[in-house]
């Protein structure tokens, strides 16, 4: 069952490593824009 192959050519092992890299990526770049925006917000607030 390992060896079927879906549409993208992943296997399921494969398709959720590549899940899990991907989710951790998105999780970190939300982090870092969260950070700018605060730090642009302390800097020059846009709401007072």
């Amino acid at each position: 069952m390992a060896d079927r192959k879906s549409i993208s050519g992943l296997t399921d092992e494969e398709a959720q490593e590549f899940h899990a890299y991907y989710i951790q990526g998105m999780v970190g770049f939300t982090v870092v824009a969260v950070i700018a925006h605060v730090l642009v917000w302390a800097w020059r607030p846009w709401i007072t």
